[in-house]
C-alpha cells in the first residue's frame, strides 16, 4: 500500500506539472489538438467511461447487448442530432473512436457496396484518387496506412492504382481543377478523396463531383474533414456542394474528446452504403465506443452549436493576421499572400534557410511554442521536413485575437532566425490567455462541473473532503 501511494504521489506530481506547462505556460501551435473545456472533461470522466453499449441494427431495429444502456443510447441519439444540426445531414454515425478508424469504416463499405453492386465476389477499388502525403494527404487515406490492401495492384508499376490530385505550378496547396478532371475522366477512380492534415484553402468539391457525375460509373466523392470539422459551413460545406460522405476527428478544430466521426446525405445510387457504414462501425471495427467520449462529444457539441460562427470567423481572421504577421516578421510563409496565405486554422512556414524542420520544431519547444515539422510539397522525404506547421484554433480558444499574434509571431522569429532564448517571455505571455472562450465561463461551469463530480463520490462527507482539498492554500 506504500509502494502505491508514493507511486501515486509522484505520479500526480508529474501530471500537475505537464499540466501547468502546456496549460499555463506554452503556446499550443499543433493544428490537429485542442483542449477540451472543463465541463467535456468533466464528462469524460463520468460513469459511462467504464461501460458498454454494444448495438447494431437486427431484422430492422436496433439491438443493445447490455443492460443499464437506456441512458447513453438517449445520449448518443441527442448527439447524433446536435452534429446532423451542424453539419445539415441526417446520417451521422459516431461510433468511430478515431478520424483513422472514421476513414477505414468508409473504405471497406464502400468495397461492401459495390461488391452488392456488381453482384459479384469481394474485390479491391480499381482506383483511388486522394492528395500524396508531401502535398498534405493525411497517411489514414493512403496506401500505407487506412487504404493498405483495399486497392488493386498497378500491373505494370506493381503499386497500388492511387491517383494524386493535381495540384497548381504557382501554388501546390490548390488543386489543379482541369487537370483533376482529366485524371478522373482517365482512370475513373471508385473513390475520390478530398482533405488533408496540411489544409490552407478550400477543395474543388462543387466542381469535380458535378463532373463525375457525368461520367456514369460508380464513384464516392468523400471528404476528410479531420482537421476543419469545426470551421463546417464559414470555411466549406462539402455535403452540400455534392460530396456523399465527410469522415473527420472531433478534437482539431471541433470542441471535442479524442473521437472520430463518419456523416453523410442521401444520395441516388448508394441507397446500401450507410448500412454498410453502420455495419461496419459495430461490429466490423469496434463493440465498446468508448462511452465516456461520447457523452464528452455531446457536451461539445452543446458547445459548438452556441458558439459555431463567432468562433469560426474569430479562427479564420487570426490564421490571416498570424501569416501576415510572420511575414512581416521575415518568416517565408507557404502559400498565397494574396488571399492571406490561408483560409483555415492553419499557417505554414518554410524553415529550410535556419535549418531542419525537426530541429527548428523542437528548438520551439524548447522556447514554450509547440507546433510540428512539415514536409512541404518539394520535399523528398518527411523525414527531411523543410516546414513548420501550426494552427491558431487552441490559442483563440484561449482568447487570443489578431492583433495578440503580432506578439508571437515576432517571438517565433527570433528563435528560428536568430536562435534565441525566449522561453521566460513566452511564459510571461501566456499569463494573458488562460481563461477558456466560446464556452460558458468558469464561474458558471464550475457549479455544473462540480454536481458531476461529486455524483461520483460515495456519500457527502467525500465530497466535502475532496472541496477542501480543492480549495486548501497552495
Amino acid at each position: 500500500m506504500e509502494d502505491l501511494h508514493r507511486q501515486a504521489e509522484s505520479l500526480a506530481r508529474r501530471i500537475e506539472e505537464n499540466n501547468r506547462w502546456r496549460q499555463q505556460e506554452c503556446f499550443n501551435l499543433i493544428p490537429s489538438e485542442m483542449t477540451p473545456s472543463l465541463l467535456v472533461k468533466m464528462c469524460e470522466i463520468s460513469d459511462p467511461a467504464g461501460r458498454y453499449a454494444e448495438h447494431r441494427m437486427l431484422k430492422g431495429r436496433t439491438v443493445y447487448f447490455y443492460q443499464g444502456t437506456d441512458f447513453i443510447r438517449d445520449i448518443e441519439d441527442e448527439a447524433r442530432k446536435q452534429i446532423g444540426a451542424f453539419l445539415g445531414c441526417e446520417h451521422v454515425e459516431l461510433r468511430p473512436i478515431s478520424g483513422q478508424m472514421a476513414n477505414e469504416i468508409v473504405f471497406k463499405a464502400l468495397m461492401k457496396s459495390l461488391r452488392e453492386s456488381d453482384h459479384g465476389s469481394l474485390r479491391r477499388l480499381r482506383a483511388v484518387m486522394n492528395h500524396t502525403l508531401n502535398r498534405g494527404g493525411h497517411l489514414s487515406c493512403q496506401p500505407m496506412g487506412g487504404l493498405f490492401n483495399k486497392v488493386e495492384v498497378d500491373a505494370a508499376s506493381q503499386a497500388e492504382h492511387v491517383i494524386a490530385i493535381p495540384v497548381l505550378a504557382d501554388n501546390p496547396y490548390k488543386a489543379d481543377i482541369e487537370k483533376m478532371k482529366e485524371r478522373i475522366a482517365e482512370h475513373r477512380p471508385e473513390l475520390i478523396i478530398f482533405g488533408k492534415s496540411m489544409f490552407l484553402y478550400p477543395e474543388p468539391v462543387q466542381d469535380v463531383a458535378a463532373f463525375v457525375e457525368t461520367l456514369d460509373y460508380p464513384h464516392l466523392v468523400m471528404y476528410d474533414m479531420a482537421h476543419v470539422l469545426g470551421l463546417y459551413g464559414a470555411f466549406q460545406s462539402p455535403l452540400q456542394e455534392g460530396a456523399h460522405i465527410i469522415t473527420g476527428s472531433t478534437h482539431k478544430t471541433f470542441y471535442g474528446p479524442q473521437r472520430g466521426i463518419v456523416a453523410g446525405r442521401e444520395h441516388k445510387g448508394w441507397d446500401t452504403l450507410w448500412p454498410q457504414i453502420n455495419t461496419f462501425s459495430c461490429p466490423g471495427s469496434t463493440s465498446n465506443h468508448h462511452l465516456g467520449t461520447l457523452l464528452a462529444l455531446l457536451m461539445a457539441a452543446y458547445e459548438m452549436n452556441a458558439f459555431k460562427a463567432a468562433y469560426q470567423t474569430q479562427v479564420q481572421g487570426n490564421a490571416r493576421a498570424f501569416a501576415g504577421y510572420l511575414h512581416d516578421a521575415g518568416m517565408d510563409v507557404e502559400g498565397d499572400p494574396a488571399d492571406g496565405y490561408t483560409q483555415t486554422h492553419q499557417v505554414v512556414v518554410r524553415v529550410s534557410r535556419y535549418g531542419a524542420g525537426e530541429e527548428i520544431a523542437r528548438r520551439l519547444e524548447d522556447n514554450n511554442i509547440i507546433a510540428n515539422y512539415q514536409a512541404l510539397p518539394d520535399d523528398t522525404s518527411f523525414l527531411r521536413s523543410s516546414g513548420i506547421r501550426m494552427g491558431v484554433q487552441e490559442m483563440t480558444r484561449f482568447g487570443m485575437v489578431e492583433d495578440d499574434f503580432e506578439v508571437l509571431a515576432g517571438f517565433i522569429a527570433e528563435v528560428v532566425k536568430q536562435d534565441a532564448h525566449v522561453k521566460e517571455k513566452v511564459r510571461q505571455y501566456r499569463q494573458n490567455f488562460l481563461e477558456m472562450r466560446f464556452v460558458l465561463s468558469y464561474k458558471e461551469a464550475a457549479p455544473i462541473a462540480a454536481g458531476i463530480l461529486q455524483s461520483m463520490l460515495p456519500d457527502s462527507d467525500h465530497a466535502k473532503a475532496f472541496a477542501d482539498a480543492l480549495t486548501k492554500p497552495g
